[in-house]
């Protein structure tokens, strides 16, 4: 009813060019007159410079060993060498993403706006179904308003609720592109859902969490190597290579990889875990708090000011979604 609030909340830079996807009910009440409030300006640079972090330092040092082992080619690779390249890959993709929505949400909050959470540690899943509920929030969250319920949701019978989330799922992943492997890759993570829904679910209750968080990581792992490859021969190669072994377990490659970026896989590891966050709700409270909490933004964004200086052109991975 406001054109003018309307184009603010369209053309909002932040969130404009990759999300979150945020819905307009959600920032209708925030396009009011508001104050300005240093304190959330503060806390907006820190998320920012987080986001940034994910990106120009883990995304960006994860791509050195991925693009290593990529040129290997699929079929040169061993099983633990087309593994350790899937993981690298599922890493990069959300320090990559996560970082830019931290970003968007950082930059929202600097100029007094609100959005919602878009990641939630999503490599801590124990199901499918809670991966799909810590992984790109704001998107799932639209196919479930404007898809999802639209068809009838879950009201409809148990057929009905089938085609639905088969419908919402090719749709999925058709919205990353019009490719045969992001359809295979939409409709992959669609069939895992129904199986928990219907059948596995009091089965995976009973498994021990360390199990559960296998399976979950096993499955998300193996559907980014679908997300991947575009081609399809090469995407055959590839899925072939990860339980062929005729190129050997580990590859002296693959062996090199792990040993020299060690550090780095268990830094990003850890990074996609609430642990660092749990440690800051633990003494965010104290009055000194402030002082290693600046030291630490300053050399962050020192840090990635250096490697955005000494880099060559490194864009987000999910610009071409």
């Amino acid at each position: 009813k406001n054109l003018i609030r309307f184009a603010l909340f369209v053309s909002f830079f932040p969130k404009l060019t990759s999300g979150p996807i945020v819905q307009y009910a959600d920032m209708q009440p925030q396009l009011e007159p508001h104050e300005f409030v240093r304190e959330r300006v503060g806390s907006g640079m820190r998320l920012f410079v987080i986001g940034l972090a994910k990106k120009v330092i883990l995304a960006g040092l994860l791509g050195t060993p991925f693009y290593a082992l990529k040129a290997l080619g699929p079929q040169a690779l061993s099983v633990c060498g087309a593994w350790l390249g899937a993981l690298l890959y599922a890493l990069m993709l959300y320090f990559d993403f996560s970082g830019y929505s931290d970003m968007a949400c950082g930059l929202g909050n600097m100029f007094g706006f609100e959005f919602l959470k878009n990641f939630n540690y999503p490599y801590i899943s124990k199901s499918i179904t809670e991966f799909w509920r810590r992984w790109h929030i704001s998107l799932s969250t639209w196919f479930r308003d404007y898809v999802y319920i639209p068809l009838g949701g879950n009201r409809k019978g148990v057929v009905r609720n089938i085609i639905n989330i088969l419908i919402v799922w090719g749709l999925t992943g058709l919205w990353h592109g019009a490719s045969y492997n992001f359809i295979l890759w939409g409709l992959y993570f669609g069939v895992i859902l129904l199986l928990e829904k219907f059948v596995l679910k009091s089965f995976l209750e009973k498994l021990p969490n360390a199990v559960k968080h296998l399976y979950s990581i096993v499955l998300i792992i193996f559907g980014w190597a679908l997300f991947y490859f575009d081609d399809m021969s090469q995407l055959g190669t590839f899925l072939a290579s990860m339980f062929d072994f005729s190129n050997g377990v580990l590859s002296h490659d693959a062996m090199v990889t792990v040993l020299q970026f060690l550090p780095l896989l268990i830094a990003a590891a850890v990074a996609s875990t609430p642990l660092a966050s749990k440690l800051y709700d633990k003494i965010k409270n104290y009055n000194w708090c402030w002082i290693p909490e600046t030291a630490v933004t300053a050399l962050g964004l020192l840090v990635c000011t250096a490697a955005l200086v000494s880099n060559s052109y490194n864009p987000f991975l999910y610009f071409r979604f």
